[in-house]
């Protein structure tokens, strides 16, 4: 976190020494000038420890300090006191000041004391920032998979663990992008910096411009205080900018100013500010077509990018889905109070052949809704939902199908034969996809909510597979559906 310390002391030669001493690249420090009103300037602005010579304290010095406590962000206050005695000490300590120092201290032992108690703020502050999530600590053994490509995929993020460079994390929607980050985070140079996530397609514009960069008093209607953005609170940690494709252009210039410059101005503000972090951004989008078709910078692009890491879908590991249904069944048991311990092999091969167009957190959705549903101490095929156990009694007719048929019938393509299995199957897949949502589609004459729902997926990963598979809606719809 990049603290704020305002000063109010006297004398003057006095205070440019505490300055000096407090003043690095992980403090801003702010003085109180000569006719500014201590309370005024604390109504406004947001600040970590306010450090106040006893000459600048209005009387009653105790009511000010219960004043100051009851701020939304009530900063640490510290008095330095030439004569202040046992009593006022006293009352000053019970309205929440943090310490009263003895003026006659020097000042190197002075800043020492005020250096403590800003660590012992920052500590507080992340400790609030990432309290909820103490349950939830990815580390990078939680993506350990038996899949070839899988393995691939983690021996690249290994390689950048250590690094400080942006990253660019693709993937489609549930396969894990955020965990990911949290993860490299955690086993990074920065894990015991902050880390905050923000989505950047959930906020309106003026309040996302906010939270990223904070804004000073006045900016907008309503900003009656000034508010710290999430590249101060992330200080010496790291800022996960999730769906970063929906970030408006006129915010695309400023995260490139912080990439390139390390630096940024407050929404309303004119001074700049200083901050270390590292950006780890995510999309489910393809930014290079974002680029070309206008939607994304390319220079904001090619700051991102450094090292690009996309997740492989679960649809291309499916080696990984009984890890993964036995991972979630002992994680899910305590919170769910269910005596659930296993599933059967006719319900896990549905789970294995089924196409995953949620990825794993779809998978952790039916695991958890079979866990409350199921009657006995495993998860039966009946317990899955109808669209992963009625595509299982579809997959079993077709063998029974090809059993039939003589080789002659199957009619295969010979240059099939010339490539490895998993090209085979990855591209007979994508063509039987392809062929299978431009049914639904011409069934549905065009209507995206309605196919997705037959398909069993969310709209916007149909939206995304269509865009793969170059298919439009307006192909579909008849002309008196245009009209």
């Amino acid at each position: 976190m990049l603290a704020h310390v305002l000063l109010a002391l006297h004398p003057r030669a006095f205070q440019q020494q505490i300055r000096r001493r407090l003043a690095t690249v992980d403090t801003v420090v702010e003085v109180l000038g000569s006719r500014q009103s201590l309370w005024e300037r604390l109504k406004r602005e947001v600040f970590d420890l306010v450090v106040i010579s006893d000459s600048r304290l209005p009387a009653p010095a105790a009511e000010l300090a219960g004043l100051i406590g009851g701020l939304p962000e009530a900063p640490e206050i510290v008095v330095i006191s030439s004569h202040a005695g046992q009593e006022e000490r006293a009352q000053l300590l019970a309205a929440g000041c943090k310490g009263v120092l003895d003026a006659s201290v020097s000042s190197d032992g002075m800043a020492d004391v005020l250096v403590t108690m800003l660590e012992q703020r920052r500590a507080l502050e992340q400790q609030r920032i990432s309290g909820a999530r103490k349950l939830a600590q990815p580390r990078l053994n939680d993506f350990v998979s038996r899949s070839p490509v899988m393995q691939s995929f983690l021996g690249l993020v290994e390689r950048v663990l250590d690094s400080n460079v942006s990253l660019l994390i693709q993937g489609e929607t549930g396969v894990g992008k955020e965990r990911l980050a949290r993860a490299i985070h955690n086993e990074g140079p920065r894990t015991n910096g902050p880390f905050i996530a923000v989505n950047c397609g959930a906020l309106p514009e003026t309040l996302l411009e906010s939270e990223l960069f904070g804004h000073e008093e006045g900016a907008f209607t309503g900003a009656s205080r000034s508010h710290r953005g999430v590249f101060e609170l992330a200080h010496n940690g790291t800022v996960f900018l999730d769906e970063i494709a929906d970030l408006p252009a006129h915010l695309q210039v400023k995260l490139l100013r912080v990439l390139q410059e390390r630096e940024f101005r407050r929404l309303g503000g004119e001074r700049n500010i200083s901050v270390d972090v590292r950006v780890i951004a995510a999309t489910n989008r393809n930014l290079e077509e974002e680029v070309r078709t206008g939607g994304f910078r390319r220079d904001l692009f090619f700051r991102l990018s450094v090292v690009t890491l996309t997740i492989p879908p679960l649809s291309e590991r499916r080696e990984d889905v009984p890890d993964l249904v036995s991972d979630y069944i002992e994680h899910l048991r305590p919170r769910l109070g269910r005596d659930v311990y296993g599933i059967t092999d006719e319900a896990l091969s549905a789970l294995v052949d089924y196409a995953w167009p949620g990825n794993v957190r779809e998978l952790i959705n039916v695991i958890e809704r079979a866990m409350l549903l199921t009657n006995g101490e495993r998860i039966q095929t009946s317990d899955l939902p109808l669209s992963i156990s009625q595509h299982l009694s579809a997959i079993d007719a077709v063998p029974a199908a090809m059993a039939s048929a003589s080789p002659g019938d199957l009619d295969l393509p010979a240059e099939l034969l010339e490539h490895p299995w998993n090209h085979v199957r990855r591209l007979v897949v994508d063509r039987v996809e392809r062929a299978y949502i431009a049914g639904l589609l011409e069934k549905t004459r065009g209507r995206v909510g309605e196919t997705a729902r037959l398909a069993g997926m969310q709209p916007r990963s149909l939206f995304e597979k269509m865009r793969h598979h170059g298919l439009s809606k307006e192909s579909f719809r008849s002309a008196r559906d245009a009209s």
